[in-house]
């Protein structure tokens, strides 16, 4: 049994070394017994020194396997997790306090797998990151659409920007950018799918712990996210995306997904204003 009480793992890959510092400093600064893992995905391990923090521990894989991959080399190794583990992007952070908020919320809700807390960016502005599962058009579709107002109708159902975002939700579909999971869950759930090299690979872990446990947004909690969206902007991102969206539908259903259908419906009708 593990003495950590939080774990975090943050898959690297030629990042900025001012951002991730912020991302690591923001989960140590804690009384917590913790340990932070670096998942370093980069050609070279330049990496290796970003922190001296004996509480981090540096894995290079001289590969880049994907994000799910990465992550995967600490959650195939429960003894290695604490009773929660973060999966923490490298641009993210946020205020002392956060971890403790949530471990608190897991230990009041035994029957919760994840929690995502609310996510802005660093202006203060919301970011839509609770989602139904996806459908062809939501993920494949929208990307074609040439109208901002096509666009717009599609991300306030698909985002559920109808909820207003301002209350606890079970959602079957939190973002990866930060998932505060149950380590005994991921133990029966099972890890990242690896057919996914990035991008859809929270999709289908989430949908699976949803599946048997609850799946939570947390508002009372925030953190802050920077968001680029790199496949937004380079085309063989975009083309990644593509593919674990062929992927992911391929695995659970395109049109004729009666699971999806039911869960969508419910979710809209429960959380509707």
């Amino acid at each position: 049994m593990s003495q950590f009480v939080v774990t975090a793992s943050i898959v690297l890959y030629k990042n900025k070394i001012n951002e991730l510092k912020k991302a690591i400093d923001s989960f140590l600064e804690t009384e917590l017994p913790i340990r932070i893992y670096l998942i370093d995905n980069s050609p070279t391990p330049e990496l290796e020194n970003i922190t001296n923090d004996e509480r981090a521990e540096y894995f290079y894989l001289n590969a880049n396997r994907g994000f799910g991959a990465g992550h995967n080399v600490i959650l195939r190794r429960p003894h290695l997790m604490g009773k929660y583990h973060i999966i923490l992007n490298p641009d993210i952070y946020f205020e002392k306090g956060t971890t403790e908020a949530l471990v608190e919320y897991m230990d009041k809700n035994q029957d919760v797998g994840n929690v995502m807390p609310k996510v802005i960016y660093p202006d203060g502005s919301l970011q839509y990151l609770c989602k139904l599962l996806p459908t062809p058009m939501d993920w494949i579709g929208r990307m074609f659409l040439p109208l901002k107002s096509l666009k717009d109708k599609l991300n306030n159902r698909f985002e559920m920007r109808f909820s207003g975002y301002d209350k606890e939700m079970n959602v079957p579909y939190l973002s990866g950018c930060y998932m505060f999971l149950r380590t005994s869950v991921i133990e029966e759930i099972g890890v990242f799918d690896e057919g996914i090299f990035m991008y859809g690979e929270d999709t289908d872990l989430n949908r699976r712990i949803y599946q048997k446990y609850r799946t939570m947004y947390f508002p009372s909690v925030s953190i802050v996210h920077k968001h680029e969206k790199g496949s937004h902007k380079n085309l063989r991102l975009f083309w990644i995306h593509v593919k674990a969206a062929i992927y992911y539908l391929n695995k659970w259903g395109w049109f004729f997904d009666k699971e999806r259908r039911k869960i969508n419906a419910d979710t809209i009708k429960l959380y509707s204003k």
